[in-house]
């Protein structure tokens, strides 16, 4: 039972690491599996995932089996329970996401076409501390309408239909951040217009 969301799981946190979007022992991972969430264990390291790393919780984050489960188990349950839509959740600290995110900035203005038909914008949750419901709260309140999320002077969060979608969410919002951060090296990105973002909009129809 369960063994084939570890093994997912244990795929993905691997590809991850490779990508540097999960450095080190930080951030964590989880899938949800009928009442159960299948989430890494505290202290584990995504990229170094094994079989024994992981937890069983339940929505009220009980431990049903394996070891403690993550500090922050509360943000993945409060994921689910808010978008039925969603059964993988990804807290990482990508570098370049995470660099929008200690500076105290969202990622608001339109500028890449594709990512604003995909995600319109990615807003920034206030600080609290890791682990707390407070971070809870602060971070929640946008999941209702945005799957990417981030967290200030924290790293990002983001949630998909299923782990791949998760990830290749963070990947290309990862690479998002990336470019923007080198835009300003050549003078800083040009915004789209109003108009032209309604345009873009218009082609979800």
């Amino acid at each position: 039972m369960f063994e084939k969301e570890i093994e997912n799981l244990i795929k993905y946190g691997k590809i991850s690491g490779e990508k540097n979007l999960t450095p080190g022992l930080s951030g964590n991972m989880s899938v949800r599996c009928g009442d159960n969430i299948v989430i890494t264990a505290t202290g584990t390291a995504n990229g170094y995932l094994e079989k024994d790393d992981f937890s069983i919780i339940d929505f009220e984050g009980n431990l049903i089996q394996g070891k403690k489960p993550s500090s922050e188990k509360f943000l993945h349950i409060e994921f689910y329970k808010q978008r039925k839509d969603i059964n993988a959740v990804l807290h990482f600290h990508c570098p370049y996401l995470t660099s929008f995110a200690i500076s105290g900035m969202a990622m608001e203005q339109p500028i890449l076409p594709e990512i604003v038909y995909a995600y319109e914008t990615i807003p920034l949750g206030d600080y609290a501390l890791p682990g707390s419901m407070q971070l809870v709260e602060n971070t929640a309140k946008y999941f209702s309408n945005y799957s990417v999320v981030l967290m200030q002077n924290h790293g990002v969060i983001a949630g998909g239909k299923d782990i791949k979608e998760a990830f290749l969410k963070l990947e290309t919002c990862e690479n998002y951040a990336k470019t923007l951060i080198l835009s300003k090296i050549l003078g800083g990105a040009k915004i789209l217009s109003e108009e032209e973002t309604k345009q873009i909009y218009s082609l979800r129809q």
